[in-house]
């Protein structure tokens, strides 16, 4: 695979300028980048989803296969099974070239219908036809896919078991080349294992946005850093961590280059202002005068750019109303979906005003589901969910679905509370930085649009927090900058999260383990086990 000078930008905002990279084919990349630089679209231009301004890039007609961090599923109603199955076009070939026989069969001279029966025969080959479904089935039990599931249909899996069921079937696909957008987010450490042995020696490309660095060290050979200063694209031989270290001494080198270039701009202006004041007379000076104003201007238009620096603005988080000292009480409750086993039985619980309240379970626990029970989207079979009426609830969808993707992130977060000015100033804390508070929703990439919501969601100043998932779609550096924006709430916290280091951020007081039901108060060995063990859904 390989980009020639791949241009692309949305009104203003530039993603690529003569961005340019070269691939082989079984190369495994990690596509890094921070928050909006342009990876998932990187994605869905080598897809063919959009088209570059200038450029293209060449994937010399490979097969490809695609995950991304929000699943879209055309028949809901398949079963899992068939929706498996069909990851390889096994039974469309088989038609097709029974198809082909028949033809052949009046026509046996056809050199044509020969020549696609040969080609068809070939594709089955390389989908290995007659073993495929043994090799499905390994990858189901690799990835632990509970056979109870695969008669049911997609529409009733949970999210996590969605996602885990797809990326099942990307891996059971054979294609050239497999594009990853956030695939760890929904795997335990035991299935995290084999997928990072199967794609190390998976007989294609793998190209993955992950903000799991561990995964990436252990798979790929290669790390393409997408630059959202200079729009371009550079790509570094090893793994992670050795991409950080190379990254580290490129930034140093940039560091000493920019000094550099200031110190030449203010000796060249000191010198060209020296060359104005003079005397008219004095042609000498006012000759090298013209020539340093040339030579100052051509080092302005190619002037190394600084990357903008964060820093923290000091927010107002204080509830707008107090809560009550005991927001929520879940009593005897009992859920299931139509069709699926039970997910809770005599669950009760209560959260205390002010704590930071962590669910964890393994996939389709229910977890998402008990807080869309608590938020009344969802009614439980039996039992009782008590909101006290002082409780004011913001909450936040790991689906990103509360957005206005027509509407700018400025407009997005708009409240009668603060100025635009304020607000602005505001979402530099989420590293929307100058013209950036002006593009529409429906042009940032995920990671993007999560800061944009969990922004939206502070900015309520509810008492209560629920939180869905609030750091899958960040990178790493973002996650931290995200965390210290929640440390400083004081109301209470309610979340579902699969990440230690935001949990740890924002100070978690107590647990909720699901299917069990238990409570177990904090402690970094519980979070680190559930960390390793469960998933999320």
């Amino acid at each position: 695979m390989k980009a020639v000078n791949l241009s692309l930008s949305f009104g203003s905002n530039v993603i690529y300028d003569n961005a340019e990279f070269n691939l082989l084919p079984r190369d495994k990349v990690g596509i890094v980048g921070v928050n909006g630089a342009g990876k998932t679209t990187l994605f869905k231009i080598i897809l063919g989803q959009i088209q570059p301004d200038a450029g293209y890039i060449d994937t010399n007609d490979a097969n490809i296969a695609y995950l991304p961090q929000q699943l879209e599923i055309s028949n809901p109603d398949i079963t899992v099974w068939d929706f498996l199955i069909t990851g390889r076009p096994i039974a469309i070939l088989e038609n097709k070239l029974k198809t082909l026989y028949e033809q052949i069969a009046t026509t046996p001279d056809d050199l044509d219908i020969m020549q696609q029966i040969s080609q068809t025969q070939e594709q089955l080959e390389h989908y290995n036809y007659y073993h495929a479904e043994d090799e499905l089935l390994e990858i189901i039990d690799n990835m632990q896919i509970d056979s109870a599931i695969l008669d049911m249909k997609l529409k009733n899996l949970s999210g996590g078991q969605k996602s885990k069921v797809a990326f099942a079937r990307l891996l059971y696909s054979g294609s050239g080349i497999l594009l990853l957008d956030e695939p760890t987010n929904h795997l335990d450490i035991n299935t995290k294992d084999w997928v990072c042995e199967y794609l190390k020696k998976y007989k294609g490309m793998v190209l993955i946005i992950s903000h799991d660095t561990e995964f990436l060290n252990k798979i790929v050979n290669k790390i393409l850093l997408v630059d959202k200063v200079s729009h371009k694209t550079t790509v570094f031989d090893g793994n992670y961590d050795d991409y950080k270290n190379k990254l580290a001494q490129m930034k140093h080198r940039r560091e000493k280059q920019i000094e550099s270039e200031e110190r030449q701009i203010e000796h060249l202006t000191e010198f060209i202002e020296k060359a104005r004041a003079a005397s008219p007379t004095n042609h000498s000076i006012k000759r090298i005068g013209h020539t340093r104003e040339k030579q100052l201007e051509k080092i302005l238009a190619n002037r190394t750019v600084r990357t903008q620096t964060y820093k923290k603005i000091n927010m107002d988080l204080t509830p707008l109303t107090p809560g009550s000292r005991h927001p929520v009480f879940v009593e005897d409750l009992w859920f299931r979906y139509p069709g699926a086993k039970l997910l809770y039985r005599k669950l009760s619980f209560y959260i205390t005003g002010g704590e930071r309240f962590l669910i964890v379970g393994e996939n389709g626990t229910g977890k998402s589901t008990l807080l869309k029970l608590i938020l009344g989207q969802l009614q439980p079979e039996r039992g009782t969910i008590t909101i006290n009426p002082k409780t004011d609830i913001a909450y936040y969808a790991q689906e990103l679905e509360l957005l206005d993707e027509n509407k700018t992130v400025l407009e997005n977060v708009t409240t009668p509370d603060y100025t635009d000015q304020q607000l602005r100033t505001i979402l530099a804390n989420f590293l929307f930085f100058d013209m950036d508070v002006f593009k529409k929703v429906s042009v940032l990439s995920p990671g993007e649009k999560a800061r944009v919501a969990l922004c939206k969601m502070l900015l309520k100043r509810a008492n209560m927090l629920i939180l869905d998932e609030p750091t899958n779609h960040l990178d790493p550096e973002t996650q931290m900058i995200i965390g210290d924006n929640f440390h400083d709430y004081n109301g209470t916290i309610i979340v579902v999260s699969h990440n230690p280091e935001f949990v740890e951020q924002i100070g978690i007081t107590r647990m909720l383990v699901l299917p069990s039901g238990k409570i177990e108060e904090y402690s970094h060995e519980l979070l680190e086990y559930y960390y390793q063990t469960n998933t999320k859904e």
